[in-house]
């Protein structure tokens, strides 16, 4: 991806609002499988420090669970990094890092998976005033493949 313009604390001000959002979730990572899972759930996101942080949470009845998503512009390295906790498990994952291009933005970061240690990729893309997809994806092989695990594709809700 060709960088953008220079990284700004208004990146993210796309996804500010309400949204309703469908998800498709593999129903189990790193084993090659196909089967996924799909189901609704709503978000909203409001800037905090003047855009420098936003929060975002999620709704997700159909599943039992709410989650909030941290992202935070550090202005020294001109990065956005993301930690996310759901209700399921009270536990703030470890952190993505990364910076928007054309097209998108990139985060990634250390993690694990049921014990095996992964880099996890979150990837925003086909961003509109309207509409915009959240992607994830596993890397078991330091990077060599990525599995797509979970797609989230937003649109914005009626004022």
């Amino acid at each position: 991806m060709t960088p953008t313009a220079a990284p700004s604390v208004h990146d993210f001000d796309f996804i500010h609002g309400r949204w309703t959002v469908e998800h498709r979730r593999l129903k189990a990572r790193g084993v090659g499988a196909n089967d996924w899972d799909c189901f609704p759930s709503t978000s909203y996101c409001e800037p905090r420090l003047g855009g420098l942080a936003n929060v975002e949470e999620v709704d997700c009845p159909a599943r039992g669970w709410t989650g909030l998503a941290f992202r935070l512009f550090d202005i020294e390295t001109q990065e956005w990094t993301v930690r996310w906790v759901n209700s399921t498990n009270g536990v703030l994952q470890p952190p993505v890092r990364g910076r928007f291009h054309a097209g998108g933005c990139v985060l990634e970061g250390p993690d694990t998976d049921e014990g095996r240690p992964i880099i996890a990729r979150y990837v925003w893309s086909d961003i509109t005033p309207t509409t915009a997809r959240w992607t994830q994806a596993f890397s078991y092989d330091d990077g060599a493949t990525w599995e797509i695990n979970w797609v989230m594709d937003f649109t914005r809700a009626e004022a």
